[in-house]
């Protein structure tokens, strides 16, 4: 779309422009009965590709509907819930620097949650319900389960409140304390790089 032209608005369920081998459905959108048609309210791109054929993409990007979902090698906020002897079940509340407007639910296996000595992992001393958790997004397996991972330094608890409420403060790798009783407990502690080393290194 040129710079002076006004965007394209539409609602769910409106016919976009024919389907065809070079007019092609994008993100926010679907192909019935030989059209494009849009699956959101929002504002529809086009996208002309640069390649011999001259294919033409149309994503629709929603006002207010969430379109964004959890993809393989993403980073993601996540909540824990559950914690048991082989895994932790967890509830994704953003993906990198967007919140998402609805849940999706995530399993933390033992044998990913730190790169070294697997075996020796113990769940209750990484994690705990209630705990925030910077995860990775592995390859999925089976349909509707996310498998996320911390076995980067990176990833682990972020957030984590101590029996008094209040949050703890990292103190090593393996332990945070909180500063109110000064009472240790171990979790995966995620080594959060400051902002202005990441702008640095970018």
């Amino acid at each position: 779309m040129g710079e002076n032209q006004q965007p394209i608005i539409c609602v769910p369920g409106q016919r976009l422009c024919p389907a065809s081998k070079t007019s092609l459905s994008g993100p926010g959108t679907y192909e019935l009965t030989g059209y494009i048609y849009a699956k959101l309210a929002g504002t529809v791109e086009i996208l002309n590709d640069e390649s011999e054929v001259a294919f033409t993409h149309y994503p629709v990007h929603g006002t207010t509907e969430q379109s964004i979902v959890p993809a393989p090698g993403d980073i993601v906020t996540a909540m824990v819930t559950l914690v048991n002897q082989r895994f932790c079940k967890c509830i994704m509340k953003c993906i990198g620097d967007t919140v998402l407007t609805r849940t999706y639910r995530g399993i933390l296996r033992k044998e990913d949650v730190r790169a070294t000595e697997k075996d020796r992992v113990e769940m209750y001393k990484s994690f705990r319900p209630g705990d925030i958790i910077l995860a990775r997004v592995m390859p999925m397996t089976e349909a509707h389960t996310y498998s996320l991972s911390t076995t980067e330094d990176e990833l682990g608890v972020v957030v984590a409140h101590s029996e008094e409420g209040v949050s703890m403060v990292p103190i090593s790798w393996t332990e945070m304390q909180c500063p109110k009783t000064l009472t240790k407990e171990f979790r995966k502690v995620a080594k959060v790089v400051p902002e202005h080393v990441l702008n640095e290194m970018g």
